[in-house]
């Protein structure tokens, strides 16, 4: 009886099965796929420095699987031991880049156009020169010795590029001057007019600096007595009146020696 009901028991069983597996109520078991692992490079940081953050699991094979970058360089660019030891949260380092920056302008701003830098000019200054009336031949000028007019002024520098010349005067207010003179070193001389003998040097080197004013004091004291036109410095006379002179005194005397020659022949 008990044989019986155990064979009718398996039997059973045997049926379910089999309904079982007719009806697709059962599935046969399939394997879950590996989940897919994957990465994504990190943004450089605003210094330009490529960090990872060390996961769980991770070691330095693994990263670089990941990142390509070599198990040596990171040990070198995060002192690593040679067992490359890492710790869940650490940052590594896996290289630098340059940032390139972006440049930035202000709303409605127009840039304001690059213009070319001017060339350096060199600054100018000014030579002015007197010609005075030694009278009493110190050399030195005084209030009381006015200025001449007349005296020839050259002004040269010494690589020839400036030449300038003028004649002094003789308003002590508006002396002769030379304007807009560049800066440098320059040479200036004097010729006195005739009948003047100088009492100073008439050369003079100068340093001129931009923004300066020279001045420049020669002395000259009267030789002869200039005398008007039409006389000669022999008490006022000129050559035309006395040959007029001569010329009257020789008629006078030819005509004394006819008369009395004319005398002569009508007393005979």
């Amino acid at each position: 009886m008990d044989r019986n009901f155990r064979l009718f028991t398996i039997a059973l069983a045997l049926c379910l099965l089999i309904g079982l597996m007719l009806t697709g109520t059962v599935s046969p078991a399939t394997a879950q796929p590996l989940e897919q692992v994957t990465y994504q490079t990190p943004t450089p940081q605003p210094d330009g420095r490529i960090l990872y953050i060390v996961q769980p699991g991770d070691n330095c094979l693994r990263i670089e699987l990941l990142t390509g970058v070599k198990v040596q360089t990171l040990r070198e660019l995060n002192n690593l031991d040679s067992a490359c030891t890492l710790v869940q949260g650490q940052e590594l380092l896996l290289g630098v880049v340059t940032p390139e920056p972006t440049p930035t302008l202000a709303p409605d701003i127009t840039p304001t156009p690059l213009l070319p830098t001017p060339t350096p000019m060199r600054g100018t200054g000014q030579v002015c020169v007197i010609l005075f009336a030694d009278l009493n031949g110190d050399a030195v000028r005084e209030d009381s010795e006015p200025p001449i007019l007349g005296g020839a002024v050259s002004v040269t520098d010494r690589s020839g590029n400036v030449s300038l010349s003028g004649l002094t005067t003789d308003d002590p207010e508006n002396p002769l001057c030379f304007a807009d003179v560049p800066e440098g070193e320059y040479n200036v001389s004097l010729a006195v007019p005739p009948g003047y003998n100088p009492t100073t040097t008439t050369s003079v080197p100068i340093q001129l600096l931009a923004g300066n004013v020279s001045v420049i004091d020669f002395g000259a004291q009267i030789s002869v007595r200039q005398p008007p036109p039409g006389e000669t410095q022999s008490g006022g006379r000129s050559p035309l009146l006395l040959v007029l002179g001569a010329l009257l005194v020789l008629g006078g005397i030819g005509l004394a020696v006819y008369v009395r020659l004319f005398r002569n022949v009508g007393g005979e």
